[in-house]
């Protein structure tokens, strides 16, 4: 599986994960070129420039404000010299030149409404938004829409937002992993007094998350970081393994006595589920469901497989008053039964769920990735217990390098298979 592996151990700002995405391989000139599309293109410029920290070679991100005349939601003036809620001075991993021209979250939506990009993207950007503006909604205890979202409305937020959900877009990654989030210590000056780092809005996106603290002395991780990960990561662990393909770095701006740099790396991620495992006890769960719709079981299944379901399906069935019905049976680790709960809750309308020991009995099996003329292809092999092996190119696989390259699947299919059958025997 495709995926991308965050690591913050120096925290996570907007423009510090533009910089690791173009330097991890997303062509700067391009994020620019459609960045330049939003209706806003006159207000910023954006630089990447090759950048070092502590011997740790990346690229740092800049935005440029061009301090041209705005007709927002209000025209009052604000000194502050960062794009949070709060009015510190910073420069931890993003270095802006403000004149936060603030926009209401109702002109945001606007903004993404009128933008050119695919739906994917929107609804990437609506996802990050929606973050920072319920948390800045319920720290001031008003409503969306009369919050001054300076973080949400603020010109460079508003790039590092778009920025990355065009340059993940780009990317067409599967899955989005992230361990080892530091939010850092001391204490900001806001407009509100002094008050402890990490900045409310930070905590409050972040919340469920798991986080360091007081791992370097400022501001690490700031809210459109945190919405950032909140919004597109899947896993917030390692991946069980991952064969690396490219490695991004992104460079802070502040110094600390660590260097001040993020890293993301794209490459082929094993799930718990394609693992080897020995043969074990499991968990099977089962519920029966009538009031979904069937487009909203496969965001479900998703789930699961993520989450770590060794096998997760759908059989159809009658329940009483011959209500016509799906029966979801998930099997799992033992380890894993209540995060399986957890999210049969969370993603379906069931309210019960029933449990039940089994044994399982799998043969060897592993993933391989094996070399054609579409480039790396996971395929499953499988040992018999006569010793013979049988194999099965992973589905994934084969729909992305179709849909990339406009090509039938079933025909996409043989001519992989056939390029399989030579390279294994």
């Amino acid at each position: 599986m495709r995926a991308l592996y965050y690591q913050c151990h120096s925290g996570i700002s907007g423009d510090m994960n533009l910089g690791a995405l173009v330097d991890l391989g997303v062509p700067a000139e391009w994020l620019k070129a459609e960045l330049d599309k939003l209706n806003i293109s006159d207000e910023f410029t954006l630089t990447f420039e090759p950048a070092t920290k502590m011997g740790i070679h990346g690229t740092q991100a800049k935005v440029h404000l061009t301090h041209v005349a705005h007709h927002h939601d209000h025209s009052h003036s604000h000194s502050h010299s960062h794009s949070h809620s709060h009015s510190h001075s910073h420069s931890h991993s993003h270095s802006h030149d403000h004149d936060h021209s603030h926009r209401h979250y109702s002109t945001i939506k606007k903004i993404i409404a009128d933008s050119p990009y695919n739906d994917r993207v929107k609804s990437t950007v609506s996802t990050l938004f929606q973050l920072i503006a319920e948390a800045e909604s319920k720290i001031h205890n008003q409503s969306i829409d009369k919050v001054h979202f300076h973080e949400v409305g603020a010109t460079d937020s508003i790039i590092d937002i778009f920025g990355a959900a065009i340059a993940l877009d780009y990317l067409d990654i599967e899955a989005i992993y992230c361990a080892g989030i530091e939010l850092g210590g001391g204490q900001i000056t806001c407009q509100h007094g002094m008050l402890p780092v990490p900045a409310p809005a930070t905590l409050e996106i972040l919340k469920g998350v798991e986080c360091k603290m007081d791992g370097v002395d400022g501001e690490a991780t700031t809210p459109t970081g945190a919405a950032i990960l909140k919004g597109t990561v899947n896993e917030f662990s390692a991946p069980a393994s991952i064969k690396p393909l490219a490695v991004g770095y992104g460079i802070g701006h502040k110094d600390f006595d660590k260097p001040n740099v993020m890293r993301v790396t794209l490459g082929e991620v094993t799930t718990a589920s394609q693992l080897n495992t020995d043969n074990e006890d499991s968990i099977e769960l089962r519920a029966n469901i009538d009031d979904m719709t069937p487009e909203a079981f496969e965001p479900l299944l998703e789930k699961l497989f993520e989450h770590g379901a060794s096998d997760a399906f759908l059989t159809p069935i009658v329940m009483k008053k011959s209500r016509l019905a799906h029966m979801l049976t998930v099997l799992c680790k033992k380890s894993d039964a209540q995060k399986m709960l957890e999210t049969i809750y969370d993603n379906s309308t069931t309210i019960g769920v029933r449990l039940s020991d089994v044994q399982k009995d799998a043969l060897p099996r592993k993933i391989t990735n094996v070399p054609t003329t579409f480039g790396d292809i996971a395929v499953k092999v499988v040992e018999l217990p006569s010793g013979q092996q049988r194999w099965k190119v992973e589905h994934d696989d084969i729909k992305r390098i179709a849909s990339k390259n406009a090509i039938n699947y079933l025909h996409l299919r043989d001519l992989i298979e056939q390029e399989v059958a030579d390279n294994l025997v």
